[in-house]
Formats: structure tokens, C-alpha cells, sequence
């Protein structure tokens, strides 16, 4: 899940898309200043990519060949390189830029939330999952078929969220986001579940899924998607006023006359238009609609026509700019271009997130009111069980308790399930006796030696993503709040990553704990503090998680294909070959952390209201926040030490808790069982499903994420926010 969709539970509140007033005369004079300077920039740009390339070929010469002096166009080298391989290759950027640029900006006003970006939708993993079944299935091996299947994944993806998104009574901008959230990462899942059991399909799609404007060769394919990114600029351009109107809000919209959900539908039509065919030309060039947006509002504010523009021209000289380098910073090879992106655009949002002038826009700092949580708004608790001996007494919540022994009953039946998978001779009596070290010898040494250990370590990683996400749903006060809001699993992947680089060996549990904490520490630096809220600490940690992320794909594109496939396994999240070992730091970890954990639950339960309510109470917000922020980060970067970056476990296990043990409390114990249940559940099904053939267990919960997610969100009567 992307930090986009964290921030969406935010759009009702902040509105950053709403029309504000006319600026004075100085203002839109500055502002019409910068546009122009915008402007300068992307002619010299597109200068400069013309100028610079292989073929040794400089402006001079470029510029005999555009004006043909001296019968320039008939010489066949000139031809080949300028206008085979140059043009071609600086109008796609040109376009391709423009189009995410305009594409985020839409989504961004349509959804009334700053983070969003052109992958909300599940375009990326749609053609991703186009592409690798093109590649896996059918074995495609063309730029063209690339091209075709790239664009047939991303329109089919934007189609199931459109229909989603537009089930009972329309769609909203949170069905919106949740229904591309779900969308996105089943389509995810199963691009996992292809390229994880082929080589050949992984091979080529690590080198597309980088994304570049080497393979721009000519005019063919350029011609045949510009009939397609034409129509998405035309209702682009329709949908402004439309846009305008709905940041007003749904009813005033309506009486100007305006229909919200077709202004909705109108944008997610421009959307995915602009954004397949982008994808389909350079391959999946993420965070740069988030980049053009937020630039294109640091300096037109909210008004959605100027918005529109500006946001299409940053794209363009963005992605221009980052091409030209991406072609010089590593000669004679070519750097991948989402990488320069992710390079230079993380450093930039930083700073205009951190600018006087955004907070000026309400886009940062922003102070949530009212309890989003898992949890649901806080109640006054049902009847308790009052348990007393002597002098001593014990009060248990009722229902909690319940749910707590209910949850260790299923525990117990997921770990006999799991120890019995594959293991057909024996009886699930026989597996149950094994377990505890009954019965015949050989069925304890088969259980426990080859099954238990294995089972162990998912039952602690789960437990530990389970309580971590407990932990920053309730501290952040929305459901959509896991790890992931802080760069905590894409900076443990690094580290761990890097580990094996330097020793040249793998199973370093500790580096995913520094990992994690290293990335927590920077978000929160860079955010100015944990008293930083709204969208400065998310938009921070989207900004490293995206270069974390883009520097993951590189590192195991330049690794060999046995070694990053191996790699891949573990990076979808795999409990293949862990034991009591890998398993015991985590469950020394939560044996620590779970008690303190419980002792913090409940002043965090007390953060659910106004942090002066909370003060009042005898609560020291600043120091909770502190306390669960680093349980968090330690309890999750244990988690992916052991078994990867396990995806919406996180998310799924404190809703699960949460509605079992009621709403008045913080579920921390209901959590982290609920956790360890569904990573154990989750690594059987993906060792039986497919005889033969073991589908890593974070690719498994993926999958089953995005039904859920959309079951437990959108599945409810009301607003699904």
C-alpha cells in the first residue's frame, strides 16, 4: 500500500483542492512569471535532449538537420540519429510528462487529497500484470506486444475501479482510492505469483518495470498511442470547470448544475488514458504525477485550470530533465530514468512540503479531529469480568477476553493445520499429539523438526506486524495507517538488502530493526519532529519510501538472475527455510515488547480524542506518540528480518481485533494474534495451492489483501471512510 491512499482518510477535512478565492494582481503576475520561467525551462531542456546522445552528434549539427541547411536530412547518419532516435525520444518524454503530470494533478483535485498519484487508480499494476502475463503466458517478446498488453492490464485495472468505485450510489473519492488501493495490489499479487515461478518472465520484467525511453525507436510506436493521449488531454481539458465546481463539494456542485459522479468518471476516463498510455511508452514512471502536482500547487495554489497546465509542463521538463541524465550519469550505460526521478524529486517535494507556503495551503501540519482508527470511535466499555482472590482483583473486559481465548483457539488449529500441509500420512489427531511432542517418534521429529520451526517464525513475524499495526493505526488515528507510512518496510528491505550485499550472506535479522529505525529516524527529522502531523510526515515518508523503493529495483536489476531470484523470494515476503533460529530474536522481541506494548495501550487509547482532552487526563501525548512510534518501528523491522515485507497484515490484523474485541479499547493482544493467525494461514495456502510449486507468503497476502480491504472498507453501510 502506498502513503497516497494513508492520506485519503485526510481529503474531507483539508480540501486542498478547493477553489479558494482570486489571487490579487501582483500574485497571478508572479504566477504567470513562473509559468514562463516553466516554460524557458522545458525549451532549453528539449534543447539539451536533442543535443546530447549517442552518435556524437552535437547541436550544431542538430540544428543543420531540424532546419535542413545545407541538404542536411539526406545524410543517413544525421537521419538515423536525430530524427530515428532523438526526436522520437524527446516528444515521447515530452508527451509522456505531460500526461502523468496532468493525470496526478486530476487526481489529486478529483479525490481532494495532495498525495495522490497516477498509481491510485491500479494502472501501474494492471499493465504490470499485463506485461508479465504477455511475457509468462503467452510469450511475448516484442517492444509492440509490451506496448499492448501494457495498456490492455492498465485500461482493464481502471475499469474494475471505476465499477467499484461507482457500486451503491456513486462513487466518492474514498471508494476511489480504497477501490484502486485493492485493485493495485491484487493485480500485485498475482504479477507476484507469475513472476516468482519464471525466471525468463522475471528476468525481462525487472529491466521494464525500471522504466525508460531507451527502447523510443522511431515513430511507429508514438503514432499508434497518440490518437490515445490526445483523447485523455481533450477530456482533461472538459473536466476543469467541472472539477472547480465539485472542490465546492457535491451539493453546491449540483446546484451549478454539475453531476459529481459523471466529473468523477470524466477524470478517472482522462486519467487512465494519460496514464496506460504512459506506461505503455516508458514503462511504470511512478511518483512523478505525485512531484508535478505538488510543484504545480507550490506555485498556482488550488485553482484547478492553472493547476492542470502547470502540472503538464513540471512533468514534461521533469521527466525530460531526468532522461538527459539518465543518459550521461552512467556512460556508456544508461541509468533508469524512474530512478533519476525518484532521485531528484524526492529532495524536491521535501523541501516544498517543508515551505512556508504549503502550510499556508493547509497541506501540512494538519490536526485530525475525531478517532479514524481500526478501532472505530471510542465507547464507553461493556460489562467486565471482575476476577478476585483475596485482597487481589482483576478486571477483564468481557468481550476482549472472549475474543482473545477465541483467537488462541484458532491459533492453535492454524499451527495443526499448517504442521499437517503435505504431510498426508498423518492424521490431523496424530499432527495435533506431534505438535506437543506425543505419539510415534517419527511423526514428533517430522513435525517438529521440518514443519514446527518454520511455523514458529510465522507465528512471530505475524504476531510483530500484527502489534505494529495496531500501534500506528491507533497513534495516527485512521485504519489505512501502517509501517508503510514511514518508509519502515521499504527501509528495512534496504538494509537487509545491502547485508547481504556486504557479507555476501543472507539471514542478518538485525539489519531489518536498523533498516527500519534508520528510515523512521530521517522521515522524522526531515518532517521537523513527531510533532510534525498531516501531510508533511506522510508526504516525507512517500518521498523516501519512493527512493528506497527505486533503488531496491536497481539493486536486484544489476544482480544475476539465479541470485536476484532468490532475492525476489524473499522481497515478496517468504517464511521459505526459516526456523527456531531466525525465529527466536523476534519472539525474545515480542516477549519485551508485548507487555510494554499493553502497559501504553491504554494511554494510547486516551490519544484517540484531542491531544488537550488527552493532557487533561494526565497523558503526556508527546511521550506516547514516542513510545508506540518505536515499538512500531522495532516490532516491524523484526518482522521483515525474518520473513520480508509482508504486505496488509499489518492493516488487516488490528480491523480483524478491533471488531472482535469491540471498539472501547486498543486490541494490542487481539492484534498481534490476529497477525500470527493469518501469516500462518496465509504460508499453507501458498505451500498446497499450486502442487509442486511454493507461492511466497506475502505474495499470498497481497492477494487476499485487496478483497478484504475492499469487504471491510467499502463493505459497510455509510461513508467507508
Amino acid at each position: 500500500m502506498t502513503l497516497s491512499q494513508v492520506g485519503a482518510s485526510e481529503q474531507a477535512r483539508t480540501g486542498p483542492a478547493a477553489e479558494a478565492p482570486p489571487p490579487p494582481a501582483p500574485v497571478r503576475r508572479t504566477t504567470w512569471l513562473t509559468v514562463g520561467g516553466i516554460v524557458a525551462a522545458l525549451l532549453a531542456l528539449t534543447a539539451l535532449s536533442l543535443s546530447v546522445g549517442a552518435g556524437e552528434v552535437g547541436p550544431a549539427r542538430v540544428l543543420d538537420y531540424l532546419l535542413d541547411r545545407g541538404g542536411a536530412r539526406s545524410d543517413g547518419r544525421l537521419a538515423l540519429v536525430v530524427g530515428d532516435l532523438r526526436l522520437p525520444r524527446t516528444l515521447t518524454a515530452l508527451l509522456v510528462g505531460a500526461a502523468l503530470g496532468v493525470a496526478g494533478a486530476q487526481l489529486q483535485c478529483v479525490t481532494r487529497n495532495p498525495l495522490a498519484e497516477t498509481g491510485l487508480l491500479g494502472v501501474n499494476a494492471g499493465a504490470s500484470l499485463g506485461v508479465v502475463v504477455g511475457i509468462a503466458v503467452l510469450g511475448v517478446q516484442t517492444s509492440y506486444g509490451y506496448l499492448a498488453f501494457a495498456f490492455g492490464g492498465a485500461v482493464l485495472a481502471s475499469a474494475l475501479v471505476l465499477l467499484i468505485a461507482g457500486s451503491r450510489g456513486g462513487g466518492s473519492p474514498m471508494r476511489l482510492v480504497l477501490g484502486g488501493s485493492a485493485v493495485g495490489a491484487t493485480f500485485g499479487g498475482l504479477t507476484g505469483v507469475l513472476i516468482v515461478n519464471s525466471p525468463e518472465a522475471y528476468d525481462r520484467y525487472r529491466v521494464w518495470v525500471l522504466g525508460s525511453l531507451a527502447g523510443v525507436e522511431g515513430w511507429t510506436t508514438l503514432r499508434q498511442l497518440a490518437p490515445v493521449l490526445g483523447a485523455g488531454f481533450l477530456v482533461a481539458a472538459f473536466t476543469t470547470r467541472p472539477l472547480a465546481a465539485l472542490a465546492l463539494g457535491d451539493d453546491l456542485a449540483r446546484g451549478l448544475g454539475h453531476r459529481p459522479g459523471a466529473t468523477r468518471a470524466a477524470v478517472a476516463t482522462a486519467v487512465t488514458l494519460l496514464t496506460a498510455s504512459a506506461v505503455a511508452l516508458a514503462g511504470p514512471i511512478s511518483f512523478l504525477g505525485l512531484l508535478a502536482g505538488f510543484l504545480a500547487r507550490a506555485v498556482a495554489g488550488p485553482r484547478v485550470g492553472r493547476l492542470t497546465l502547470l502540472a503538464g509542463l513540471v512533468g514534461a521538463a521533469v521527466l525530460t530533465g531526468a532522461d538527459v541524465l539518465a543518459r550521461v550519469v552512467a556512460r556508456p550505460f544508461e541509468a533508469p530514468v524512474s530512478v533519476i526521478v525518484a532521485l531528484v524529486g524526492a529532495p524536491t517535494l521535501i523541501a516544498i512540503v517543508r515551505s512556508r507556503k504549503m502550510a499556508a495551503l493547509g497541506m501540512t501540519d494538519t490536526e485530525p479531529t475525531g478517532s479514524s482508527s481500526a478501532q472505530g470511535e471510542a465507547k464507553a466499555p461493556g460489562p467486565d469480568l471482575v476476577l478476585r482472590r483475596g485482597a487481589l482483583s482483576l478486571l477483564l473486559p468481557r468481550r476482549s477476553a472472549l475474543a482473545v481465548l477465541g483467537l488462541a483457539a484458532a491459533l492453535l488449529a492454524a499451527v495443526v493445520v499448517s504442521a499437517h500441509a503435505g504431510q498426508s500420512e498423518l492424521g490431523l489427531g496424530r499432527t495435533f499429539q506431534a505438535v506437543f511432542g506425543y505419539g510415534d517418534r517419527l511423526d514428533v521429529l517430522l513435525v517438529q523438526k521440518f514443519r514446527l520451526g518454520r511455523i514458529v517464525a510465522g507465528l512471530a513475524a505475524g504476531a510483530a506486524l500484527g502489534l505494529a499495526g495496531c500501534l500506528t493505526q491507533t497513534l495516527a488515528r485512521n485504519r489505512l495507517a501502517t509501517p508503510e507510512l514511514l518508509g519502515v518496510n521499504d527501509g528495512a528491505t534496504a538494509a537487509v538488502l545491502f547485508s547481504v550485499t556486504a557479507s555476501g550472506t543472507f539471514g542478518a535479522w538485525w539489519a531489518g530493526p536498523l533498516g527500519a529505525l534508520a528510515a523512521v529516524l530521517v522521515v522524522t527529522f526531515v518532517s521537523g519532529g513527531l510533532g510534525a502531523r498531516g501531510y508533511r510526515v506522510l508526504v516525507v515518508g512517500l518521498a523516501m519510501s519512493a527512493l528506497a523503493s527505486a533503488l531496491i529495483q536497481v539493486a536486484m536489476a544489476r544482480r544475476s538472475l539465479n541470485s536476484a531470484g532468490s532475492l525476489l523470494v524473499w522481497t515478496s515476503g517468504s517464511l521459505n527455510g526459516r526456523d527456531y533460529a531466525v525465529a527466536t530474536p523476534v519472539l525474545v522481541g515480542l516477549a519485551l515488547l508485548v507487555p510494554l506494548a499493553l502497559v501504553v495501550a491504554r494511554r494510547l487509547a486516551v490519544l484517540r480524542f484531542d491531544d488537550n482532552v488527552a493532557s487533561s487526563l494526565g497523558v503526556d501525548p508527546a511521550r506516547v506518540r514516542l513510545t508506540c512510534l518505536l515499538l512500531a518501528v522495532a516490532l516491524a523491522g523484526l518482522a521483515v528480518g525474518v520473513c520480508g515485507p509482508v504486505g496488509f497484515v499489518a492493516l488487516a490484523a488490528p480491523v480483524i481485533a478491533g471488531r472482535l474485541a469491540g471498539p472501547a479499547r486498543v486490541p494490542v493482544l487481539g492484534s498481534a494474534l490476529v497477525g500470527a493467525v493469518l501469516v500462518v494461514l496465509a504460508d499453507t495456502l501458498g505451500r498446497v495451492l499450486i502442487g509442486g510449486v511454493e507461492i511466497p507468503v506475502g505474495i499470498v497476502t497481497t492477494v487476499l489483501g485487496g478483497p478484504f480491504l475492499l469487504w471491510v472498507l467499502l463493505g459497510r453501510k455509510g461513508n467507508p471512510a
